[in-house]
């Protein structure tokens, strides 16, 4: 049969995130699964009325073609973010306006990936952007996490290797970790991507969530030679608009631009006027605090709930930001086997071996504090604490 599917497709599975996510639509079911921020922080009202806005004044510009950068004025509002937050000097027109991260991380990969090459990623490492490089048929090279970030032993060691070609990180509230790296790492990360000539995928959706600790530069700040910074407004406004960015310099934008070009012209306009329109009219710090200290509460409740439920052998990191937390369970367990457990008690997560590379990870699994009520991770907690109980007797 002649029009078989490209070679890519076989190495390209469907996202496992999204197909245990059917399983939450049974409403007894508490899904610690997806990475979805709290609906009851979305601001709708106000959005309501920023595109009420937008389409009384400026409805012709709206709904016509627009260029692939992206809005200027949001651009611009990206860039004066960066500058007052992080101490970042970023021209608007190193902000190209995408799909969300997602589009993101396949524009950078589709530029940058020929088959074979070596795509450094965390251990563990965000499964969307696995999904998105594994279409360019790279080699992916794994790269422990440590309490403060990625293992610069082993980095070191793989990006001295002639075929590799960027590395890809979530220095922030890493998902689907939670792991911050510290300054120190940081750094030194930078050092070693710029001895080697390596790019840098720096994925930062989760850097307004912070509700512990300190701001800390990003990696791309100590040199943004090589450095491919994503953000998103789906953490931070509504993740339905579907936007977010990506901020590069100009030699590696004139490459993207090309290719998001050849994708779709340019990002959804109408969405990028109502989201611009709304931060003009409101006040986005106040609007992020609010979400930081739902999150932090809510995190605090799962902590708490682990320490009082779970069996003392099993592990888990302290995140001061974002929206998950990782545990480790005893070796002899399988989280696969457990989620097929807990889901008899109407309870889910994500097993932690889609987000390896290498076939481990077995033992582990990710958590989602953001999109559960108080009640519901107390009842849920203690719902996957007794399956947990459970296994280990039978083991």
């Amino acid at each position: 049969m002649k029009g078989q599917f490209a070679q890519r497709m076989s190495r390209t599975k469907k996202s496992f995130i999204r197909e245990i996510l059917k399983v939450t639509q049974n409403p007894n079911v508490i899904s610690f699964a997806g990475g979805l921020p709290n609906p009851n922080y979305f601001p709708i009202e106000p959005l309501r009325a920023a595109a009420d806005r937008v389409f009384a004044e400026q409805g012709k510009l709206a709904l016509q073609y627009a260029p692939t950068l992206g809005h200027e004025p949001l651009r611009a509002f990206i860039a004066q973010r960066y500058a007052e937050r992080t101490g970042m000097a970023v021209d608007p027109d190193e902000i190209l306006i995408t799909n969300g991260s997602q589009q993101g991380l396949d524009l950078v990969a589709k530029i940058l990936l020929d088959p074979g090459d070596h795509v450094l990623v965390e251990s563990p490492s965000y499964l969307g952007g696995i999904q998105a490089f594994t279409m360019y048929e790279p080699e992916f090279v794994p790269v422990p996490l440590r309490e403060d970030g990625v293992d610069t032993a082993v980095l070191t060691q793989a990006a001295a290797h002639p075929q590799s070609k960027l590395f890809y990180a979530l220095p922030n509230f890493q998902n689907p970790s939670g792991i911050t790296y510290s300054r120190e790492t940081r750094q030194a990360v930078s050092q070693i991507l710029a001895n080697n000539q390596i790019f840098l995928i720096e994925d930062d959706p989760y850097r307004e969530l912070r509700f512990l600790g300190e701001d800390l530069p990003t990696i791309a700040s100590f040199n943004r030679e090589r450095a491919f910074l994503l953000g998103s407004f789906s953490k931070i406004v509504a993740p339905g608009f579907r936007m977010g960015w990506i901020c590069a310099p100009a030699p590696l934008m004139d490459k993207l631009i090309i290719a998001k070009q050849g994708t779709d012209l340019h990002s959804n306009y109408v969405s990028q006027l109502i989201i611009h329109r709304y931060l003009q009219d409101n006040d986005l710090d106040a609007h992020i605090a609010t979400i930081r200290a739902a999150y932090k509460a809510q995190r605090e409740i799962m902590v708490a709930m682990i320490e009082e439920c779970f069996p003392s052998e099993v592990t888990f990191t302290l995140p001061e930001g974002g929206m998950f937390l990782w545990v480790t369970l005893p070796p002899q367990l399988s989280a696969m086997d457990l989620f097929e457990t807990a889901a008899q008690e109407n309870v889910v997560f994500v097993p932690g071996a889609p987000f390896h590379v290498d076939g481990t990870g077995n033992n582990t699994l990710r958590l989602n504090f953001s999109n559960t009520s108080a009640e519901k991770i107390e009842v849920g907690m203690t719902r996957l604490a007794q399956a947990i109980k459970r296994m280990m007797v039978a083991a």
